[in-house]
């Protein structure tokens, strides 16, 4: 950071909420407006805070590898030479005479899911003078958009459950600090909110138009681009919300249970390619390699990338098979969900994410205890289906794959928002009508 971030930034927050206040009317009611602004200034804290604690406490790490070390060079060769700039925007990672001045100083260069969040930045970068935080402040409100359109899309079928919704899709304090900051994870939890809106608006609602067709590709290739093996939990997810929305629409109930077996069987075979094509051109996500590479990003990150950034865990013996990583998942879900636990706690970070996770197993407790057997029933909800499969298989793979607690609070966060709903609308499953009326009359 440096003398720019004291003059651009604040101006940057200007013209922010300048805009929001104008948009606000546009994209809320009377109910979702008192939540607008707080998630707007919870985005940009957070943004801001992750620069801060990567500075001051980190000493260094990702987030000025991506812009430091990296969009500023671009944005340097932009303002010196624009086709030289452009050159190493468009860059496959080879280096050529005309842009080696620039690209032999980036971090990431040659890293394509790295090197994607570098070109982003440094496209910001040419709105902000390359200003750090007023283009943390911009990853963080491309976020915002798509958690509050993730928002909107609950609420609109559940608008009784409006606090409790906003409470999971925009003020989880680990998702909306680092979800906010010049990181990955921050582009992820946009596109996600944005996929999911539009699968819902495009498939389930029907309500096709060209714009929003193509945001859906826009966010799934954003993702594919940055950290495909999420569309590789996302997207099972996805195919079995749709079906069981089109299943639940049937009027027979004896067809309902005569369908919901192929239903099953037919969503998972689905599942099981996109996969498989989700794999195709790496080999490193392919079906008989995927095990492999957890084992070597978890020990990657458990003793070299992630050594500093917190304490370690384990969850026994990882042999690279798929076998052996399946056999590990109860204790790779319990690590992604609900650690560390507070006795793990060895710094204020993780403070935060033990806190966090004590909560939500509280709350998974007591809905397992409210519920009973009619869990299951509730379960097969195809909200609940759809948020349950994609946030169980996701932390799964992160569990599987991390292996340090500091590490694992920041890659988590993709299934928070999910896992929450899900827990929101397994517990008011069975809520009378009062609960509808209680909410609403505090407004």
């Amino acid at each position: 950071m440096d003398i720019r971030d004291l003059l651009i930034t604040p101006v940057l927050i200007i013209v922010v909420y300048a805009i929001a206040f104008i948009i606000r009317p546009r994209v809320t009611d009377a109910t979702t407006r008192v939540y607008f602004l707080p998630a707007i200034t919870v985005k940009i804290i957070g943004a801001l805070a992750v620069g801060i604690i990567y500075q001051f406490y980190y000493g260094g790490g990702d987030t000025f590898n991506y812009h430091t070390w990296g969009s500023r060079f671009v944005w340097e060769a932009l303002m010196k030479s624009p086709l030289t700039g452009v050159e190493l925007l468009f860059s496959e990672g080879e280096y050529t005479p005309r842009i080696f001045k620039y690209a032999s100083r980036i971090a990431f260069f040659g890293d394509d899911s790295s090197y994607f969040i570098v070109r982003l930045a440094a496209i910001f970068d040419v709105f902000t003078f390359s200003t750090y935080s007023a283009t943390a402040i911009l990853f963080a409100l491309t976020s915002f958009v798509g958690m509050w359109m993730l928002f909107i899309m609950f609420y609109e079928k559940y608008p009784h459950l409006h606090r409790w919704l906003a409470i999971s899709c925009l003020f989880i304090p680990s998702v909306f600090f680092w979800g906010s900051g010049l990181l990955k994870d921050t582009v992820i939890m946009g596109c996600l909110g944005i996929a999911t809106y539009e699968f819902n608006r495009l498939l389930l609602q029907r309500r096709f138009s060209v714009m929003h067709l193509l945001l859906l590709l826009i966010s799934l290739y954003f993702i594919f681009a940055v950290k495909k093996f999420i569309l590789q939990a996302f997207l099972p997810g996805v195919l079995l919300w749709v079906y069981m929305n089109y299943t639940m629409r049937l009027k027979s109930v004896v067809v309902k249970l005569m369908l919901f077996p192929l239903i099953m069987l037919f969503a998972a075979g689905s599942a099981y390619f996109s996969v498989v094509k989700i794999g195709e051109g790496d080999a490193r996500y392919s079906v008989d390699k995927i095990a492999q590479t957890a084992r070597m990003t978890a020990m990657d990150i458990r003793y070299w990338t992630g050594k500093d950034a917190g304490s370690g865990y384990t969850l026994g013996e990882m042999d690279g098979t798929f076998g052996g990583m399946v056999k590990l998942a109860p204790q790779a879900i319990n690590v992604a969900l609900f650690r560390p636990y507070l006795w793990e706690v060895k710094n204020p970070l993780m403070l935060l994410s033990a806190v966090e996770s004590l909560m939500l197993l509280i709350f998974t407790i007591i809905i397992i205890f409210k519920s009973r057997l009619g869990i299951f029933a509730a379960i097969t909800e195809p909200d609940v289906m759809f948020c349950l499969t994609f946030s169980i298989i996701y932390a799964f793979a992160v569990g599987a794959s991390t292996f340090n607690f500091g590490t694992l609070a920041r890659y988590k966060i993709p299934l928070l928002p999910f896992f929450a709903i899900a827990l929101v609308l397994l517990y008011f499953s069975k809520s009378d009508k009062n609960v509808e009326v209680l909410e609403e009359t505090e407004y």
